[in-house]
């Protein structure tokens, strides 16, 4: 197997698998280093049932100030480029998103955004993230 290149890194969030696959994908393709954003407690099936109003998900989507924990922080020492990514959730991205933002040290990085969603694009989690982190460099992003 190849060595893959220190200096890039692919970390994603997904619950059912779809964002994993692309997330893997994504680091095969690029050469990078591939880093899962798991969350301290995991989401079941019933968390991120969006039509159920007392979902998991739907209770962290309505919380701005949701930040949900994950297990560990990937090393990014030495990581030039990373691309993140993660599934569109009511037209935007996961809390446990924003956690990752304000925890990882992103600054000096080419931050790359990618996300899953069956129809919604990836426009307004892009813009929120560069409106709240204006010193990250963050390259326009795509939808997979």
């Amino acid at each position: 197997m190849e060595k893959m290149n220190m200096s890039k890194r692919v970390a994603y969030f997904s619950c059912s698998g779809t964002t994993r696959r692309k997330a893997e994908q994504l680091a095969e393709r690029v050469g990078a280093d591939l880093f899962e954003i798991r969350a301290s407690e995991p989401y079941t099936s019933a968390d991120v049932r969006w039509w159920n109003p007392w979902s998991r998900c739907v209770k962290e989507h309505k919380d701005e100030t949701c930040r949900p924990e994950f297990e560990a922080l990937p090393n990014l020492s030495g990581v030039d480029e990373i691309w993140i990514g993660y599934p569109i959730w009511w037209y935007t991205h996961p809390r446990i998103i924003d956690t990752f933002f304000e925890q990882a040290d992103l600054e000096g990085k080419t931050v790359h955004l990618f996300a899953t969603s069956g129809g919604s694009g990836i426009e307004d989690s892009e813009s929120q993230r560069r409106e709240a982190f204006p010193d990250i460099h963050i390259v326009d992003g795509k939808r997979l």
